[in-house]
């Protein structure tokens, strides 16, 4: 059977990247992103939703993102999906869905500011990605 697994997502990161070393030296960056979501709803009336990812890039990746983004900062993500399982402390199975990022580039708008999202009349800008292919 065929499959698939492709993220792409645009929004704000809600906190500072956390980059960290693996003992073999390789860098890995995780870090938060809101993605808002608007659409008029069966009353006629604008609806806003916000949507929390988490983020994990690694390598040239991992040490750009950390260099240059902040809480706030607007980026594009392509990725792939993929799921931690685990086992808590009392025996009930767990499971979390994070994006690994591929490709992250960085979104400014017009008037210089990050944050924007692409939202209201500032039109964004995107930067050469600084993204590299994993092997997984």
């Amino acid at each position: 059977m065929a499959s698939y697994n492709k993220a792409i997502v645009m929004g704000n990161l809600t906190r500072d990247p956390e980059l960290k070393y693996t003992p073999q030296g390789r860098a890995v960056c995780e870090f938060g992103l809101a993605v808002n979501e608007k659409y008029k709803g069966g009353d006629g009336q604008m609806v806003e939703n916000v949507h929390f990812f988490d983020i994990v890039v690694w390598a040239k990746t991992a040490e750009t993102v950390s260099q240059y983004c902040k809480k706030g900062s607007s980026v594009l993500v392509d990725g792939k999906l993929t799921q931690d399982r685990w086992e808590s402390q009392d025996g009930k199975k767990m499971s979390k869905v994070r994006i690994v990022g591929e490709r992250v580039q960085f979104v400014s708008t017009r008037n210089g500011q990050g944050g924007g999202g692409g939202h209201g009349s500032q039109e964004p800008l995107v930067t050469p990605d600084v993204g590299e292919d994993i092997p997984f």
